[in-house]
């Protein structure tokens, strides 16, 4: 009989003889089978390869009554014998098991007699030799059937499936050796650990022992404890109402203390504030009497040969041209700057009135009619502050301009006439203001020499000339007018910068006045 490996699935061959087996030796191999898997059950759950919380998980869900989700089963044969009890044995068993009881393997004492009475009533009807093959094929299924059930019942005793070859029979056996040297290990090493646990109990009960006597000593420990407490709340007690009186008093005396602070406080930011305010009025003061006005409004410089009053420059050259609306609005400047300084110094032209508006800038030239003799011996004994209106007469204005609108070579002469005329009038006011300073600073120093020590050292200077003389048209030996010549804008750029650096002179003049004023 063939039958197949159930771990490789190779074809192997059944010994003959577990087909011949009668009921006991079936019963034993049986009842041994089942020993063996109680026995390996029972070890196993008392060796558990697992948690015994996976344990206790397996028990609850066991115990619910919902059905399993898989369970091992044997599928109804497809071609097969029908068995005694309803069951099937089937035609092809290598794939497959069926679980079947011990009545169905053995042939009983009645099957045979049944067997024989067919065997008799088939001689009776008449059957041939042909049923012979038929009968020995039946036996020969029977056999096999037997042999399949004992297989079926080893497989369903025990977590193996047979029948197995002697190779698969090798390995499952080397596999078993190792499990058993493992748990073989794990055996030794609980033991070990058991026998540490054993040798461990006495010295903790030596320990509970110790323990407990050390308790009682403490206990009668703390029952002093106690009593000496009891004392020291007493105490405590007492001190606290001494406590409580100093903290009243503590609260009285701070009470005054904070209100002293405060009134210390407010005095010190009142006294730290009026320090600060007196700082920044001082720096402000200081601020202020360092400021020059006349310097700040008239800021006069250079820029290359150009001369320059509040950055626009004041003068032409052939390889620098320079705008005509720059050089009007400079000279608006200087002639604003002459007319601050004479008034600050309270001085008046003598036929001139000067009219500064920016880049068209005037001069007024006043002419009085002259007077007959007659009339001039009339007003000799009157009061000069008497005057008639015909002993006064009002004067001729001429206009002259301080500003040009072109620079056309062919009529240069006559458009820049009366600009000519407006900067040598400029030039007249320049001197006429300057001899009035050098007039002023002699009569200082001529005063200051009855004066104290103070005045002496507050006077200024006895060197107050300008320093470039004038003369007409000329500053400086320099003519102010436009010409026609190759060198006449060069001469009149550097006239220019003269009567700048003049105005400049007369701008120190008066700031040393201010600051002799504040001292």
């Amino acid at each position: 009989m063939a039958e197949y490996c159930q771990n490789c699935r190779q074809p192997i061959d059944v010994d003959p003889s577990l087909a011949l087996l009668n009921p006991a030796s079936f019963d034993l191999l049986v009842g041994t089978a089942g020993k063996s898997h109680s026995n390996s059950s029972t070890t196993t759950i008392s060796r558990l390869n697992y948690p015994q919380e996976r344990k206790d998980l397996y028990d609850r869900v066991s115990a619910q009554p919902n059905s399993p989700i898989h369970k091992r089963s044997i599928p109804a044969p497809q071609d097969g014998v029908r068995l005694r009890n309803g069951g099937y044995s089937k035609g092809n068993t290598d794939m497959s098991f069926i679980e079947i009881t011990q009545s169905q393997v053995a042939l009983t004492d009645r099957d045979h007699r049944d067997q024989a009475k067919r065997k008799t009533r088939d001689q009776r009807n008449g059957v041939g030799e042909g049923h012979e093959d038929h009968r020995e094929a039946d036996k020969m299924s029977t056999k096999k059937n037997q042999v399949e059930d004992l297989f079926a019942i080893l497989s369903s005793h025990s977590d193996i499936d047979h029948p197995m070859c002697q190779e698969c029979t090798s390995i499952m056996l080397t596999h078993y050796a190792t499990r058993l040297g493992s748990a073989n290990r794990e055996r030794d090493a609980y033991a070990g650990f058991l026998k540490s646990i054993q040798q461990t109990v006495f010295p903790e009960e030596q320990k509970q022992s110790d323990a407990k006597k050390a308790g009682t000593s403490l206990y009668e420990q703390l029952e002093q404890t106690e009593l000496e407490l009891k004392k020291l709340e007493a105490e405590i007690a007492d001190l606290e109402d001494q406590i409580q009186q100093e903290e009243s008093e503590e609260q009285t005396y701070w009470a005054s203390r904070n209100l002293t602070d405060d009134t210390l406080y407010q005095t010190t930011t009142h006294l730290t504030f009026l320090r600060e305010k007196q700082a920044h009025d001082f720096q402000h003061l200081e601020r202020l009497q360092r400021t020059n006005v006349y310097n700040d409004t008239f800021c006069i410089g250079h820029d290359g040969y150009f001369g320059t009053i509040n950055g626009l420059r004041l003068g032409r050259l052939p390889s620098q041209s320079v705008d005509w609306s720059e050089i009007n609005a400079a000279w608006g400047q200087t002639l604003l700057l002459l007319a601050t300084v004479a008034e600050r110094l309270g001085f008046t032209f003598q036929g001139y009135r000067l009219r500064p508006q920016g880049s068209t800038s005037r001069i007024e030239k006043l002419e009085y009619p002259q007077l007959s003799p007659d009339v001039q011996r009339q007003t000799t004994g009157r009061d000069r502050g008497l005057h008639s209106a015909s002993a006064n007469p009002e004067p001729k204005v001429t206009p002259l301009d301080l500003f040009s609108s072109g620079d056309l070579a062919i009529g240069r002469l006559l458009n820049h006439r009366r600009f000519d005329s407006g900067m040598v009038a400029f030039l007249d006011c320049l001197g006429q203001l300057g001899k009035y300073v050098e007039k002023a600073s002699t009569t200082d120093v001529n005063n200051t020499k009855t004066s104290t020590r103070t005045a002496v050292i507050r006077a200024p200077s006895t060197k107050r000339v300008l320093p470039y003389a004038i003369e007409g048209d000329k500053i400086g030996g320099i003519s102010i007018k436009l010409g026609v010549g190759f060198h006449q804008d060069e001469n009149f750029t550097k006239a220019c910068k003269y009567a700048l650096t003049c105005c400049k002179f007369l701008l120190a003049h008066v700031s040393n006045l201010e600051s002799q004023k504040e001292a």
